[in-house]
């Protein structure tokens, strides 16, 4: 029989990304604490710029941006926001969305399917993602209950479960 398998990534689509900003941009242009503060979200290349007149207000922009994220169903853990910055009269956060396990990360989850995983479990780093395969979809499905409980400081999905 062959191997069980599946892998973990750590993904996001764009779409949903580009539709959480969207309501963010809505929202902020229509509420009321954002009037005359020149407030606006909106892609920068493969950034994401968020400008007002004042810190506090940027930050607010950074909040509702984050609500739109999760109510969408994007983990907060692929967003990676800078500090506001003073540029001329207006304050600016730049933030990225981060995808793919990194090699460093890929080795950390690898390690811990090793050593609290059952026994015959092979994980292997492909690219930016990672291949988990078994004998026994028992033994799949409890390494994608241990990896849930663990708290990874990037967002991990698992795909192409077979």
């Amino acid at each position: 029989m062959a191997d069980s398998s599946f892998d973990i990534v750590s993904k996001v689509e764009r779409q949903e990304v580009d539709n959480a900003l969207n309501q963010a941009a809505k929202e902020i242009s229509q509420r009321y604490d954002f009037k005359g503060t020149n407030a606006s979200i909106e892609w920068s290349g493969e950034k994401i710029l968020m400008q007002a007149s004042g810190e506090e207000r940027v930050l607010a922009i950074l909040d509702v941006f984050q609500t739109k994220l999760i109510k969408r169903g994007i983990s907060l853990k692929v967003l990676d926001a800078g500090e506001p910055q003073l540029s001329g009269k207006e304050y600016k956060i730049f933030a990225t969305i981060e995808e793919g396990i990194s090699q460093d990360n890929a080795k950390k989850v690898a390690k811990i399917i090793r050593d609290e995983g059952p026994k015959g479990i092979k994980a292997q780093v492909q690219g930016d993602e990672l291949r988990v395969s078994s004998k026994s979809r028992d033994d799949l499905q409890a390494v994608i209950a241990l990896l849930k409980n663990h708290d990874f400081d990037f967002a991990l999905q698992f795909v192409n479960y077979r």
